[in-house]
């Protein structure tokens, strides 16, 4: 199981997450040199049986490629049982591939319909001897690196650091000279490599290190990094977040990025550089700043609404990200009304009244807009709105426009 919060206090991390499959997590591995078994992958049944004549191993596992987890216990929309086989019989396998492909994977964490699966990971099994845990991932109490590891693998890591906080080892890093080789020795025997081993894990540290500067990753964590019964250490599964401020830099990877399993609202807003996050209730948020945004989800909530998103349009916001934005929440049937909060300091008032101005006139607003304006500009931004003839509820703070809100559902 992979680390999901901070169970470990200098661990401090906010990133959105670039959605990487396994198997392309595990190629971009392979490409730092980093241990992970081999496969391969297929879209349909005839490309499986021709995998299947390449490959010759004693035993394999088969892997519907989807971004959910729980897929070993998952059910198939027609029925078959089990997002992750493993069998000796190769012969079989161009017929699991089949029964996967183009069907619904149904997990928990996946929605109640499942998850189209349009490719499946085939794989050597290996037999795993000795589990153990190691992550890399940015400080913020440091302001660098960091490398944990543990040689409990293959648990709750969470519940590992609560219960058995000595099994949890840890190492500052100087992002300047880099990981040491005996720094990265020391690790690999503290989660229980013996001489045999030691320098193996020792090299498979080393090469993950690199890989978390190369790619300008924020963390990098491995569960279990594994000790194999014929003498090998491997990655058998990766958890890896990217810096999204170095997208430019990551062009390559960040292309990678799976939108299939995505909200189509939040891929949509991420074109126009829009915080956007779908939520399930029905007043619709517009507001500039994270905190801010938070802060009025909250008192909507206080006042016995429900947000139906979470949408900061950031300080640099210009008219037509506010058209976007506005086009956004408002194809959403669930939304029956729309709070715009906005305190402006980097923020012109004025751009956001032009912006829903030109918004609600053009896609013909039809549910009520609840508008709370302060700070930079604002008497010119007010101005523009009187000015419109758009049927706006006006609001003097957060407190009235969230009230507002509420009652005009």
């Amino acid at each position: 199981m992979m680390l999901k919060k901070n169970p470990i206090q200098f661990f401090n991390v906010t990133k959105r997450y670039l959605n990487l499959q396994e198997y392309q997590s595990k190629t971009l591995m392979e490409k730092y040199n980093v241990s992970i078994q081999n496969f391969k992958i297929v879209e349909n049944r005839a490309q499986a049986a021709q995998v299947v004549n390449e490959l010759n191993f004693k035993e394999y596992v088969i892997k519907a490629q989807i971004l959910a987890g729980g897929r070993g216990k998952g059910i198939f929309s027609n029925g078959f049982k089990g997002g992750v086989q493993i069998l000796k019989d190769s012969n079989k396998i161009p017929g699991i591939v089949d029964k996967m492909i183009n069907n619904r994977l149904i997990t928990k964490q996946t929605p109640p319909e499942g998850v189209l699966v349009k490719k499946v990971l085939i794989g050597e099994a290996i037999d795993i001897k000795r589990e153990t845990y190691l992550a890399f991932l940015m400080d913020r109490s440091s302001g660098g690196p960091m490398m944990i590891g543990s040689p409990a693998g293959g648990m709750d890591i969470e519940e590992v650091a609560e219960k058995t906080p000595n099994l949890i080892f840890k190492q500052e890093i100087d992002v300047r000279e880099g990981l040491y080789r005996h720094n990265a020795r020391i690790m690999a025997k503290n989660i229980g490599f013996s001489s045999t081993l030691l320098e193996q894990a020792t090299t498979q540290i080393m090469n993950l290190y690199k890989m978390f500067i190369a790619v300008d990753a924020t963390q990098i964590e491995i569960n279990p990094l594994g000790e194999t019964s014929d003498g090998k250490v491997i990655c058998f599964d990766a958890k890896i977040n990217f810096d999204d401020n170095a997208e430019y830099r990551q062009k390559k990877i960040f292309d990678m990025d799976d939108f299939s399993e995505s909200d189509p609202r939040e891929v949509e807003a991420r074109k126009f550089h829009l915080n956007y996050i779908g939520m399930q209730g029905n007043i619709a948020c517009l507001v500039n700043g994270a905190g801010l945004a938070m802060a009025t989800m909250d008192i909507i909530q206080l006042y016995g609404g429900k947000p139906a998103n979470f949408l900061d349009v950031g300080g640099n916001v210009t008219e037509d990200q506010v058209y976007q934005a506005f086009k956004i929440i408002s194809k959403d049937p669930q939304v029956k009304a729309i709070l715009v909060n906005i305190f402006g300091g980097i923020v012109n008032c004025a751009v956001i009244a032009n912006g829903i101005k030109n918004a609600c006139q053009t896609i013909d607003l039809k549910i009520p807009l609840i508008v709370r304006l302060e700070g930079t500009n604002v008497d010119e931004g007010k101005k523009i709105l009187e000015k419109s003839g758009l049927n706006i509820i006006t609001a003097k703070n957060l407190d009235e426009a969230a009230k507002k809100a509420v009652a005009s559902i």
